[in-house]
């Protein structure tokens, strides 16, 4: 059942909406629910458990279709209502795998066919999800043609069944309204291992400068406050990464929800500035030569990459200040390619760079700023700098407590002594799981560049 503590209501200029009925304070839970569908992202089908998302390099698969996999008994009992028509569509197409968003609409669809009256969300069904055809592009929705012809090979024989859906929720409707109102699910360190539909948090409208923020523990959503929150506010999330102009955030915002953001931040264009501080000339070139970098990073070609990155930091360093968003981008990204090969020192010296521009642009409690620090502190504790990796987790635990809560995993790796935290739950840091906390990038219509940094395809 949806919390009493929020309702529905039609927010002026933006539709549907949800907004608070009582005081609500910064960390306390608003609302935490399972999601009605959801599905491993491609990246992370052999790593991922297909049931509670625990990550782990020996899980057993599915017999059958050989692409699910599972970290118990357990967890394969679980999961085998949601996965027993999915098994036989994976098996039809081995061993090709369908993009993320259609084997989520398959699920979707395989629910629907077996919904009761009692499945139903309490604030927002699938069938009041806005699809916004009429608004995209013809390229868009050839897109979602081409998609719907991959869904039919997948469901093979299954084809007859979609008949039986309720009255407009076609294949080509539903599709849209996935890709609108769908949320990655990320795990602690922020890599979106998963997406998944969850109705009711769909009603959540954009803002910039949210007051909320979403945190996954396995495939269960909760949403938290991040500050105080009064009676009848609107609730808000941010659809989109920070770590661009106010000019990119609009008109990615527009091509994907179909709206035109006009909270403060973009209205004043507050920090455009520093993000773009330094030569126009030298930070072009930067920003020109990061789609090439992450390409190295994505093929782990670390040596190649650190050896890039590092040029370019050495070359723009009078020219291009560390706050430029771009610098900042090379910075995680030299820092990724140094914990890979193990050179931890220098690894640790460009988080020290990268920590006041994530302070600047992430000056609210907010998730990227306490896994950056987490991943400073850990490599402090790694390098024996005990006390820095205590005043380091110390700020991260004080924003992870408002952001996680306390009963979260991630926040459980700090312990409590009196006033003080200390890194001392888990002195065995794997040095590995440091890097590569960015964003998997579904593969969506109109969507394949950007990947969204917390919640991907939400809208109303």
């Amino acid at each position: 059942m949806m919390a009493m503590n929020i309702e529905r209501f039609v927010s002026e200029g933006k539709g549907n909406g949800l907004r608070a009925l009582r005081e609500i304070k910064a960390g306390e839970v608003i609302h935490s629910c399972e999601p009605y569908a959801f599905c491993i992202a491609k990246d992370f089908l052999k790593t991922a458990c297909h049931s509670c998302l625990k990550r782990d390099e020996s899980l057993s698969r599915c017999s059958q279709c050989k692409t699910a996999r599972y970290c118990s008994v357990q967890c394969q009992k679980q999961a085998w209502p949601d996965h027993k028509r999915e098994c036989k569509c994976l098996k039809r197409l081995q061993p090709r795998i369908p993009t993320d968003s259609v084997r989520l609409l398959t699920r979707i669809i395989f629910k629907l066919l077996g919904q009761s009256e009692s499945d139903q969300e309490d604030l927002y069904s699938i069938a009041e999800h806005q699809s916004h055809l009429a608004d995209m592009s013809e390229e868009k929705k050839e897109g979602l043609g081409h998609l719907c012809t991959t869904l039919q090979l997948y469901l093979g024989e299954e084809n007859h069944d979609l008949s039986q859906l309720p009255p407009g929720l076609d294949p080509v409707s539903l599709l849209a309204r996935v890709t609108c109102n769908c949320f990655s699910i990320s795990d602690g360190e922020l890599q979106d291992v998963g997406v998944g539909l969850y109705p009711s948090m769909s009603l959540l409208n954009h803002d910039c400068q949210p007051n909320c923020v979403m945190i996954f523990e396995g495939k269960r959503l909760t949403l938290r406050a991040v500050r105080l929150i009064r009676p009848c506010e609107e609730l808000t999330i941010s659809y989109t990464d920070i770590l661009v102009t106010s000019k990119e955030r609009r008109s990615h915002l527009q091509e994907q929800y179909h709206f035109l953001c006009q909270c403060t931040r973009c209205t004043t264009e507050d920090k455009d500035c520093d993000m773009l501080a330094g030569e126009k000339a030298a930070w072009t070139s930067l920003r020109d030569a990061i789609p090439h970098l992450e390409q190295l990073q994505s093929e782990q070609r670390w040596e190649e990459l650190l050896k890039e990155s590092q040029a370019l930091l050495h070359r723009y360093a009078d020219v291009v200040p560390d706050r430029n968003i771009y610098v900042l981008r090379l910075l995680d990204l030299a820092m990724d390619a140094c914990i890979s090969l193990g050179d931890y020192e220098t690894a640790l010296e460009y988080g020290h760079r990268a920590l006041e521009p994530y302070k600047l642009y992430y000056s609210d409690p907010h998730p990227s700023r306490a896994v950056e620090l987490l991943r400073v502190g850990k490599l402090q504790h790694y390098l024996s700098r005990l006390e820095e990796a205590q005043g380091t987790f110390t700020q991260a635990y004080d924003i992870m407590k408002v952001t996680h809560g306390t009963d979260h995993a991630l926040t459980n790796e700090f312990g409590v002594s009196e006033t003080k935290y200390t890194a001392v739950r888990s002195i065995d840091y794997r040095l590995d799981d440091l890097s590569h906390c960015s964003c998997t990038n579904l593969c969506l219509p109109g969507n394949t560049e950007q990947p969204i940094k917390f919640m991907h395809f939400k809208n109303n």
